[in-house]
């Protein structure tokens, strides 16, 4: 996914791609998805997201994310759209497949 074009997503598109992932919520401004992961432990938490981080560097797109020892605190939005875009959903599925592979 990298260096695509960036588009904002218009709100049925939002609707669509919402559904498809597990457990992400829709803010109601339709301008982010949010989900908290939780896991067994900080050594866990922080593995994890080292591990995101590559791809989303990679891609050139960074999650607003907050952690406080096993938990991980996610918003996804595209800044520079002011909106929700492919690349938001394509790193929320890169967390939820990652996430499987370090919970304990």
């Amino acid at each position: 996914m990298e260096n695509i074009k960036v588009k904002k997503l218009s709100d049925q598109e939002i609707l669509i791609k919402v559904k498809d992932l597990k457990k992400w919520h829709l803010k109601k401004d339709n301008k982010a998805i949010k989900k908290t992961f939780i896991f067994s432990d900080f050594k866990e938490a922080f593995c994890w997201m080292t591990y995101v981080s590559l791809e989303a560097e990679k891609n050139n797109h960074h999650p607003e994310w907050k952690n406080v020892y096993n938990k991980v605190e996610v918003y996804l939005s595209t800044h520079d759209v002011n909106g929700l875009s492919d690349k938001d959903f394509y790193i929320a599925k890169v967390m939820d497949s990652n996430y499987k592979k370090f919970v304990g």
